[in-house]
């Protein structure tokens, strides 16, 4: 089994940022020697780190993109999927965003099924900024080593690390919209 495929599923149990359960029969993991990331809030400690190149996404249609192919524009990448409710939440607000600030917003699904369960909940004319690409089989999450959905990551117009979010943010708040946009 490849490292790609191995992450879907750590992806599924840290969905949502939330542990997976542990019951008496199954011990707790020992806690973690590094500091955690910060939930619903943004994390600097990536800064100047450059995006995952290699890493590709599907946009509907098939056509292939990375990181690369939008060089010298901000984007906000946004990891998702229709299984997570606080993903599912926030897309009207990315949506919004995407309309208001000269950033590209660009969500990418971690779906492992696809395309089908995608367009059961993105449908034709539900967004009217944003696009999503399909990231199978995980490989920008495992790339940024996401330890749970959603996760945004603030890209600058070389392809490098400003800033992410581990959870969700207030994307209509002023503070938000100025360490976008700033």
């Amino acid at each position: 089994m490849t490292k790609s495929l191995l992450i879907l599923p750590l992806l599924a149990l840290a969905a949502c940022n939330q542990a997976a359960p542990t019951t008496p029969d199954t011990p707790a993991a020992a806690p973690a020697k590094t500091a955690e990331a910060p939930i619903n809030t943004i994390d600097r400690s990536h800064a100047g780190e450059p995006g995952p190149a290699a890493v590709t996404w599907e946009m509907k249609g098939g056509t292939r993109q990375k990181l690369a192919d939008h060089k010298g524009m901000k984007m906000l990448v946004n990891l998702w999927a229709t299984w997570c409710a606080p993903c599912i939440a926030e897309m009207p607000a990315l949506d919004k965003l995407a309309g208001d600030v000269p950033v590209m917003v660009l969500p990418i699904s971690q779906d492992m099924e696809g395309w089908q369960a995608v367009d059961k909940f993105w449908g034709t004319d539900k967004f009217k900024n944003i696009e999503t690409g399909l990231d199978q089989p995980g490989s920008f999450g495992e790339a940024i080593k996401a330890r749970g959905l959603p996760v945004t990551i603030l890209y600058d117009e070389e392809g490098k690390e400003i800033w992410r979010v581990s959870g969700t943010l207030d994307w209509d708040s002023a503070d938000v919209r100025k360490a976008i946009t700033g």
